[in-house]
């Protein structure tokens, strides 16, 4: 008779469901682009609508109340168009190598993180991003201080599962060392 008590071994979590392995640019949902459009409404009216209304009552021009009205309007019009482009035009994509942005406006613009410079992954929603079920992605990297990359209008799926790869891939990095 043996005095060993049999111990039951402690079954290893599933692997993550990978994101889908795509060398195509994966566009941010279309619901995060109409919450930066009211976003940049609002910035478009107090700062272009607001510049141009001043200036509409400097100059002295006609039907001066009727213009500032119109300069606002006009202001977060011009800044919806331009935050509602801004993310319609910005895409992400993950394969082996790490995280890659790509924005392109006017000018494009893009960025890469590889998995070995990736420190710390955050997640954000405010309460708009959570209404919309969306979330913001920061990945924070090795570097100077203010290195980190943010994605911002992700699908909160996305964004989970975004997160969950690169901290399972760095936990595996970890572990090779």
């Amino acid at each position: 008779m043996s005095d060993a008590i049999d111990t039951p071994a402690i079954p290893s979590p599933p692997p993550l469901p990978p994101l889908p392995p795509s060398p195509d640019w994966q566009p941010l949902p279309r619901r995060a682009a109409a919450i930066a459009a009211v976003g940049a409404a609002i910035t478009g009216t107090v700062v272009i609508g607001g510049g141009l209304g001043t200036a509409w009552v400097l100059l002295d021009l006609p039907l001066r109340w009727l213009g500032v009205a119109g300069m606002l309007v006009l202001g977060a019009a011009i800044g919806a168009v331009i935050g509602y482009r801004r993310q319609r035009r910005t895409f992400w994509r993950l394969d082996a190598q790490g995280l890659g942005v790509r924005r392109n406006l006017m000018w494009e613009q893009e960025t890469r993180v590889p998995i070995s410079r990736v420190q710390h992954l955050d997640l954000r929603r405010g309460p708009i991003e959570r209404s919309a079920r969306l979330a913001t992605l920061v990945v924070h990297t090795a570097g100077s201080r203010f290195s980190a990359v943010s994605l911002s209008g992700l699908d909160g799926e996305d964004a989970e599962r975004l997160r969950d790869t690169l901290a399972h891939q760095l936990d595996r990095d970890d572990d090779a060392l």
